[in-house]
């Protein structure tokens, strides 16, 4: 075992606990990995740049200040991390998952999917990028298990 620490950026869906769901079991499987996220309070995602500069009466030019900050935050952190796993949910389209795949494999960057299987056909070119397709978040800590460790499940 070496002293490394592992990146791992937590793109995607923010209304489910998937997030919650894969930093618990990280914990208990003491793997040693540090997490980084986009900013999942969509309000504050939505809005800081209007807050920061100042506001905007066409809702265009509101939404594109804090796109352009978002954007920042994420390509950073995207680029610092080993490893990026894009959660594709339910309920809403996640264009902006789909942005930070296509980075994250431009980059070079391995990539897991985390998506239901419904999800498949529209995600089949996200999916032919991404090194491993999971359909839970525990399968995510099972395959970081494996590849920080080499431990097999159970």
């Amino acid at each position: 075992m070496t002293d490394r620490r592992w990146t791992i950026y937590l793109s995607g869906e923010i209304h489910s606990d998937w997030r919650k769901r894969i930093s618990d079991g990280i914990s208990e499987q003491n793997l040693p990995v540090d997490i980084s996220a986009p900013n999942t309070v969509h309000e504050n995602s939505d809005d800081c740049g209007v807050a920061i500069f100042g506001e905007e009466p066409d809702k265009f030019w509101h939404d594109r200040k804090g796109a352009q900050l978002n954007a920042m935050r994420t390509q950073t952190l995207i680029e610092d991390a080993d490893i990026v796993v894009v959660r594709f949910g339910e309920k809403y389209r996640q264009w902006n998952a789909a942005f930070d795949a296509g980075y994250a494999a431009a980059l070079g960057t391995p990539i897991i999917t985390l998506h239901p299987s419904e999800h498949d056909h529209a995600l089949k070119e996200v999916d032919a990028a991404a090194n491993a397709v999971a359909r839970e978040p525990e399968q995510v800590v099972q395959a970081l298990a494996y590849i920080i460790r080499g431990a097999m499940p159970g």
